[in-house]
């Protein structure tokens, strides 16, 4: 079943009226009629929806069920992705998007190789904001996860720091126990950050700066994973310890 996005402006009374770029999708690309059914999401709930009828730049829709599909985690999982080389941050938001994260927050690391523009910064994040959307749409995620703007090591840590669980995959002591301890830590309503280094890895500076506010080193395993991958795993592991043991 498809899923499209709208603000509370385009809904009055029991109908959602969806233009733009997702009417054209619907009534040229899907070539949808009237009575065909899709769900709608607003503010981070969705609705099983069903056309009403079609206006020269608007579907009118009706709202059949409320709070229809909620595949939202029981907690929050925040994303600050060291920059990657090459096209591989589409790769981990589409992924992560896929697994429910809720935010990512693209970071400049000391061992970062690529180093973007101030002037490129904007379209990049549109870019990226784009890909977040196509995602969420694909995987019927309640909610568009927000891509938000460059930051400096320092300040990523400033907003990890309001959360209230940091995990950062490194070399850790105690291996795979260190990774259990903290996702039993982890409970519902939690805001999870996850701090993955870029393909250089992190600097040790960064690693002491991280334990300062209270982050917790955890282990990926014995193998040796690539960013991208690292991303995708942590990701993968919050979201399956919450499915599996937070859930309702």
């Amino acid at each position: 079943m498809y899923n499209f996005f709208v603000n509370e402006n385009q809904k009055q009374n029991n109908r959602y009226f969806i233009n733009g770029t997702d009417f054209n999708h619907i009534k040229n690309v899907l070539r949808m009629n009237i009575g065909d059914t899709f769900l709608v999401s607003e503010n981070g709930t969705s609705s099983l929806c069903e056309i009403e009828s079609f206006e020269s730049d608007t579907v009118i829709v009706k709202i059949l069920q409320e709070n229809y599909n909620d595949t939202n985690l029981p907690i929050k999982i925040y994303l600050f992705q060291g920059l990657p080389k090459g096209d591989k941050m589409e790769l981990i938001i589409q992924k992560c998007v896929e697994l429910g994260v809720h935010k990512i927050v693209p970071v400049q690391m000391s061992r970062c190789v690529v180093k973007i523009e101030e002037k490129k910064k904007k379209n990049k994040r549109e870019r990226w904001q784009a890909i977040s959307e196509s995602a969420a749409k694909q995987s019927k995620c309640n909610k568009i996860p927000e891509i938000g703007e460059i930051l400096t090591y320092k300040q990523a840590l400033a907003k990890a720091k309001d959360l209230d669980l940091l995990l950062v995959p490194y070399e850790s002591k105690n291996g795979m126990e260190d990774t259990k301890n903290a996702l039993n830590e982890i409970k519902s309503g939690m805001s999870v950050g996850i701090l993955i280094g870029p393909e250089g890895g992190f600097d040790e500076n960064e690693i002491h700066e991280a334990l300062e506010i209270g982050g917790k080193v955890i282990s990926l395993g014995k193998r040796i994973l690539r960013t991208e991958t690292a991303a995708i795993t942590s990701v993968s592991m919050c979201m399956l310890h919450a499915e599996m043991n937070l859930s309702e």
